[in-house]
């Protein structure tokens, strides 16, 4: 089982497993390896450092050897900091502010977490969130969590009627069913 670390060209950080790297190069060339958060698929294999196991339960030497680069990857070796990645930019990406990985990632994660909580917990109205909002805030629907798309004027004439709506933009690939 092969683990890389992917990034999207939006800087999104996510793992991928594929059985090998021959897995993984085929999948990313017939376009589906994507990015989970935005469906990107102009996907980079980031650096990342190795999981070795070096003997039974044995943890290397954490000084370098002599003669041997104290960071980075020099000539095959292993970076001395396992959390450092090296960060490819395409020159058209966006600019995006400074985030430790970690912190990326756990704000990707909670916006997964999000979008599948409100997709298992309500109804898709589609289009006609708007009537059915109203119909449910007047009383003459059940009352019950609805989700759907509804216009920049038809979003603004329900508040201003009083009924609370949470504009939630999903990227497209999120709106069907999640694993």
């Amino acid at each position: 089982m092969k683990v890389l670390d992917l990034q999207c060209a939006l800087g999104h950080s996510f793992e991928g497993w594929f059985g090998s790297q021959a897995d993984y190069d085929t999948q990313r060339a017939q376009g589906l390896v994507t990015c989970p958060l935005c469906n990107d698929s102009d996907i980079t294999k980031m650096l990342s450092a190795p999981r070795l196991n070096l003997g039974h339960g044995l943890a290397p030497d954490p000084t370098p050897a002599q003669g041997a680069p104290a960071t980075g990857a020099g000539a095959g070796g292993l970076a001395a900091t396992p959390s450092a990645r090296a960060v490819e930019v395409s020159p058209s990406a966006p600019t995006l502010p400074v985030v430790a990985p970690e912190t990326l990632q756990q704000l990707q994660a909670a916006m997964v977490k999000m979008v599948r909580h409100v997709m298992a917990n309500t109804e898709d109205v589609g289009t006609q969130f708007a009537e059915e909002a109203r119909k449910i805030h007047y009383g003459e629907r059940e009352e019950r969590n609805i989700r759907g798309q509804a216009t920049r004027e038809e979003t603004e004439a329900l508040i201003d009627e009083g009924i609370d709506v949470t504009a939630l933009p999903l990227p497209e690939h999120l709106k069907g069913p999640l694993q």
